[in-house]
């Protein structure tokens, strides 16, 4: 292999695994979706059933 071979993988495997972190980097915020009929309890982090 030449070195611009090996500098081109190189590249692309560096930016493939950068942009799988950048993805996924920095998000607390999840969202959380309950059948219909019911909704969904921070507190026990389930979904309840809506009476009434």
């Amino acid at each position: 292999m030449t070195i611009k071979t090996l500098l081109t993988t190189a590249a692309l495997t560096i930016a493939t695994a950068t942009s799988g972190f950048a993805a996924c980097f920095d998000h607390e915020e999840v969202s959380m979706t309950c059948a219909n009929g019911t909704v969904y309890d921070a507190d026990t982090n389930t979904c309840k059933v809506v009476s009434g």
